[in-house]
């Protein structure tokens, strides 16, 4: 495989110094951007864009080819994954994914197979491929799943919920069946990671969007424990070099020390916890990766500067931050504003380095 050329990312999410802070962006492939809402127009719907491996690529690269960014992350869906165990995937106009077949009572759990990535998803794992050769060594490439509780959510209500009656209900009422559901999901994740490892994903992160849903004891045995048992059976050295794992519970600041303890080697933060916070609780055992709140991006260039810097300042100068949103970039944002903040991160930490104001 070609050298990087920029390792920043790696480095700092193994804790190791670097000359600026690395920054990449949730969702930083996607409708903000007018080149991808033409490709996507072309192509026909969204599902279309993530089963064809050569526009899948082209979508990962478009915000590179704007902005000074650290990293590449993967153009796909987390649901690919119930897609290809035969749920039947789509996207209602204005109303987000959806499943033809959802989830519906115990058996259709135990019919339920395991995902063969090979087999199942060969188009995630060509795309990889196909990325990594265009990157060509520039910037490392972040592969991603969802975690099991968040796949389950979507694949037990049928589509996004808001209160998750579906899934809470089977969780209180036959907590084994779930169970069953999680253990097939976790098993489906890590053949998923793990191919995409051997594809060619330097990095990979687990989105666990539900997970602050849920209750701090439910939290650790529905959630937490399945994602922990994911990255014990990670490929975690290709390529001769450690491959970072990132967790990102989205509303889980109540629990960043027992996150710590699943083996990842950097936790994503919501916009909701103090960056500087949540160094101090988890000392140096792992990364931090986050935090601005996505809406800053709608303020003028100069507030977007001095969030930034807040951020930056509260994380300190010891190794081991990864600058990102606390979640996704919004449809209606300009894309100057992510050009902003990509310049800002790498201008203000390394003045911040060398001790400058």
């Amino acid at each position: 495989m070609t050298e990087l050329q920029n390792d920043r990312l790696l480095r700092a999410l193994c804790r190791e110094p670097v000359d600026v802070t690395p920054v990449w962006v949730m969702r930083q492939a996607g409708r903000y951007l007018p080149e991808y809402r033409a490709l996507r127009a072309a192509a026909g719907d969204f599902m279309s864009l993530c089963r064809n491996p050569e526009l899948a690529c082209e979508v990962t690269l478009q915000p590179l080819r704007r902005f000074d960014l650290d990293a590449a992350i993967l153009f796909s869906d987390i649901l690919t994954i119930p897609d290809a165990l035969g749920l039947g995937l789509y996207f209602e106009e204005g109303e987000g994914p959806r499943f033809r077949q959802p989830i519906e009572g115990v058996g259709a759990i135990e019919r339920l197979g395991v995902l063969n990535t090979a087999r199942d998803l060969p188009y995630v794992l060509d795309a990889v491929r196909l990325i990594r050769r265009e990157l060509n060594g520039r910037v490392p490439l972040i592969g991603f799943s969802g975690s099991p509780w968040t796949l389950a959510t979507y694949m037990i209500e049928g589509g996004s919920s808001r209160d998750f009656v579906r899934t809470k209900s089977l969780l209180y009422a036959q907590p084994d069946a779930l169970h069953l559901l999680l253990d097939k999901l976790a098993a489906s994740v890590v053949d998923y990671l793990n191919a995409q490892i051997a594809a060619g994903a330097q990095a990979v992160q687990i989105f666990d969007t539900w997970g602050g849903a849920l209750s701090a004891a439910a939290y650790r045995e529905f959630s937490l424990a399945y994602m922990a048992r994911i990255l014990r059976k990670l490929t975690r050295v290709a390529e001769g070099r450690r491959v970072p794992a990132i967790l990102f519970t989205k509303g889980g600041s109540p629990w960043l020390e027992q996150m710590v303890d699943s083996g990842c080697d950097a936790l994503g933060l919501d916009w909701c916890v103090d960056i500087g916070e949540a160094r101090r609780r988890v000392g140096d055992r792992v990364a931090l990766q986050g935090n601005l709140d996505p809406a800053v991006l709608r303020a003028p260039e100069q507030v977007v500067r001095r969030e930034v810097e807040a951020v930056l300042r509260a994380f300190g100068a010891q190794p081991g931050h990864v600058f990102n949103l606390g979640h996704g970039i919004s449809p209606d944002i300009e894309p100057s504003r992510v050009g902003s903040l990509v310049d800002a991160v790498h201008s203000i930490s390394a003045n911040l380095r060398q001790g400058l104001r």
